[in-house]
């Protein structure tokens, strides 16, 4: 299959520092925005199509070359990786070759990682490539239709109720580390009454960890707000009192982006799905010797733009050219 995306999409970039996983070597198995969700939240902006029919987009060959190619060149600077994640700018498991291009990478010996929203979790072909994972992510921001509807924006096939019972039922087989991220949004699933249910659901998935999350990124829409720091604290009391382990991810990752060769090309990369901080980017800039000047290149001919959030300045790949 011809890859029509090949003409500016890196596949594998990083790697990049994590919260969750140490350092990460990102692969973008999915076309540009085509996920099964179109999160109010989402840092890389609105979902340009809306899809839920699995099939392939990459060759799995393509993407083992390029991840290897990646492997290879950071081993080479000394730059170490403790996962290679599946973590694209859309909805990783609408991928049909996903389990085979896990098979495929399992010869790197590297773990691996696969970051997703659920949505597609109920699919028996979904969970048994997933349990090919060493470490699995699954997305619940709300159990309840109005506040998934509001945040999530799910393809109008989904439903709610069996994303649920597929995310419990594969709590119940997989033998890796399966974790929960629940993104906060004031005023929508940030209430003592939502916390309580969510926090009741994911005591019976029984993750390794429950993440709390709350947009630290530009959203896609600017209604989506952080939530007080009251209701932070009564989330993690809520979550804690019936969780094992459970973690705020409301600290910055670091800075210590860096680049495998191509800087240009390693930036475009990586703020095609992780949009970097103005200090993130120019602690890139030193380690890879270049100067501001490719940034405003970058920005001049459109490939890149500014946005300020939170006080901070951000760069990412603008959905005007993230659209297929």
């Amino acid at each position: 299959m011809k890859n029509h995306w090949k003409c500016w999409k890196m596949i594998a970039f990083g790697p990049v520092p994590s919260r969750r996983l140490g350092r990460s070597l990102g692969i973008n198995n999915i076309p540009p925005k085509v996920c099964t969700y179109s999160c109010a939240y989402c840092q890389v902006g609105r979902t340009s199509q809306m899809e839920t029919q699995r099939r392939p987009y990459y060759p799995a060959k393509e993407i083992f070359d390029e991840v290897k190619e990646k492997v290879e060149k950071s081993r080479e600077l000394g730059m170490a990786i403790d996962y290679l994640t599946f973590v694209p700018d859309g909805e990783p498991t609408l991928d049909l070759n996903l389990g085979r291009e896990i098979d495929m990478l399992r010869s790197l010996g590297i773990r691996i990682a696969v970051i997703s929203n659920a949505s597609l979790i109920w699919y028996k072909d979904v969970q048994k490539e997933l349990c090919k994972a060493d470490w699995v992510s699954l997305k619940v921001d709300a159990v309840e239709e109005t506040a998934w509807h509001k945040i999530n924006r799910p393809h109008r096939s989904l439903e709610l109720k069996t994303i649920l019972h597929g995310v419990r039922d594969f709590s119940r087989i997989y033998g890796g580390t399966l974790v929960t991220e629940t993104m906060l949004l004031r005023g929508i699933n940030d209430g003592e009454h939502a916390l309580e249910m969510i926090a009741d659901f994911l005591s019976d998935v029984s993750p390794t960890a429950a993440y709390i999350s709350m947009p630290t990124r530009p959203p896609a829409e600017e209604w989506a707000r952080l939530p007080s720091e009251e209701s932070i604290n009564r989330a993690y009391q809520i979550f804690n009192s019936r969780l094992e382990h459970v973690e705020l991810l409301v600290g910055y990752e670091g800075d210590s982006f860096a680049s495998t060769g191509d800087a240009e090309q390693d930036l475009l990369g990586i703020m095609a799905v992780h949009p970097l901080r103005e200090d993130a980017v120019k602690g890139f800039l030193e380690r890879a010797g270049k100067e501001w000047i490719l940034i405003q290149r970058l920005m001049a001919s459109g490939q890149i733009a500014e946005t300020e959030y939170g006080g901070k300045k951000f760069y990412s790949r603008p959905p005007a050219v993230t659209l297929r």
